[in-house]
């Protein structure tokens, strides 16, 4: 019988990227989603059920759709968000999820956290200068009761990211770029990785209850991941780093702009920790994955032009 994994947040970024290899391997995947517009994109595709609903908010669904599955994914995350949203979910979902996997009997969840988290998942979060990590590491810990396996990756970047392309754009309008957190340390992941080492863990019943940390093989600063971003999308501006005063207020000031912030003063405050790896756990080498370098991949995506950077950033407004 095929294997059938229910992916949470299926119709995401990353989550689109798992629906291919999942179709690859020829295993079926059931999506909810609250967009009509998902569903209708994700129905034709085979091996793919794209269910319509809130799994969040619709009482019951999540119990009735885990039934008859052998594995979930759950990928449901947000970057930006007050205290409450971060402990909605990141906390209290994965805690009613690893209690409604057991109630119905399904043997695998593989769950999406976060880079930088480190050991304070096991010795507690509040060392952890930002919400989003705090929320990220308590996170963990509700799930302990269910062996998941769980995966940490860096910053994803790929063609539909909100990242790279996200600095292409702004560099496409503005005359110079005033930076915060210029120094900040990352190690970029490729979405398509991401995706494999789901799936190897699918595949791999010795994964469970293993933590996993993704990252590729090189470390930029944000400097110069935003300076790659620049050049490879053909309009490189000047960079302003900002001074630690100026960046608090530059975070505060885009808070306070309608719809989702470009940066926030959790973000800055996450930032504070290298979101490198640590070299303490398994990543993808030990999942046979051989990491993907971050510029032939960009190079391909960031050379459409400034309208195609234009609309990228329309995409997040």
């Amino acid at each position: 019988m095929t294997p059938r994994i229910l992916v949470l947040g299926g119709s995401g970024f990353v989550g689109r990227a798992l629906l291919e290899v999942l179709q690859r391997e020829g295993l079926f995947a059931t999506v909810p989603t609250r967009r009509a517009s998902s569903r209708r994109e994700l129905g034709p595709l085979p091996g793919v059920q794209a269910v319509q609903g809130d799994v969040l908010n619709e009482a019951g669904l999540l119990e009735r759709l885990l039934p008859g599955h052998d594995a979930v994914v759950n990928l449901i995350a947000v970057l930006h968000g007050s205290e409450a949203r971060f402990e909605q979910l990141h906390v209290q979902w994965p805690h009613r999820l690893a209690r409604a996997c057991v109630a119905a009997g399904v043997p695998r969840l593989l769950h999406v956290s976060a880079l930088g988290v480190g050991h304070h998942a096991q010795d507690g979060a509040s060392a952890l200068p930002s919400r989003y990590l705090r929320s990220k590491a308590r996170g963990e810990l509700t799930l302990q009761t269910v062996a998941p396996t769980v995966l940490r990756p860096s910053v994803i970047f790929g063609a539909r990211d909100r990242f790279l392309n996200l600095f292409a754009s702004l560099q496409a309008l503005a005359p110079c770029m005033p930076l915060a957190g210029a120094d900040a340390r990352f190690q970029p992941v490729w979405v398509g990785d991401v995706a494999t080492a789901l799936l190897r863990c699918l595949q791999w019943p010795e994964t469970a209850g293993q933590t996993y940390e993704l990252g590729g093989p090189e470390v930029f600063t944000l400097r110069e991941l935003v300076q790659l971003a620049g050049t490879l999308s053909g309009h490189l501006r000047p960079i302003l780093p900002l001074p630690a005063p100026l960046a608090h207020l530059q975070a505060l000031a885009l808070e306070c702009l309608p719809g989702e912030p470009l940066m926030s003063r959790d973000n800055l405050a996450s930032m504070r920790v290298p979101n490198v790896l640590s070299g303490e756990l398994p990543g993808l080498r030990e999942l046979g994955i051989a990491a993907t370098p971050l510029r032939p991949v960009a190079a391909g995506y960031l050379g459409g032009g400034v309208e195609a950077q234009l609309d990228g950033l329309r995409a997040r407004h």
